[in-house]
C-alpha cells in the first residue's frame, strides 16, 4: 500500500510528504533513518532515549546512582561494544 509519492531532486533531496511527516511524528530538525529490509528500503525515525534509558543501557545491574567519570566510561564502553568490528 502506497502512502505518498516523494520526487527527487537534481541535487539528490527529496520532500517528506506531509502525512508520512505527520505519521512518523517528525518535523524540523528531526533525523530519519533509511535501512534495508531484504529488496526494500525503510525509512523510520530515529528514536531519541531518556536519561533513564541510558542509565539502564549501559549499567543493567547497577545501582542508581553514578558519577559523572562513571557514566562517561560506560559511554565509552558501549559505544565500542556496539561498534567492534570482528
Amino acid at each position: 500500500m502506497t502512502l505518498a509519492k516523494s520526487k527527487l531532486t537534481a541535487q539528490g533531496q527529496i520532500s517528506v510528504p506531509a502525512e508520512v511527516r505527520r505519521r512518523l511524528g517528525v518535523g524540523p530538525g528531526s533525523v530519519l533513518e533509511w535501512a534495508e529490509d531484504g529488496e526494500n528500503v525503510v525509512v523510520r525515525r530515529v528514536r531519541r532515549y531518556t536519561s533513564e534509558e541510558m542509565h539502564r543501557a549501559l549499567f543493567p545491574t547497577a545501582p542508581a546512582r553514578r558519577t559523572l567519570a562513571e557514566l562517561k566510561e560506560g559511554i565509552r564502553r558501549h559505544v565500542r561494544q556496539r561498534h567492534a568490528r570482528g
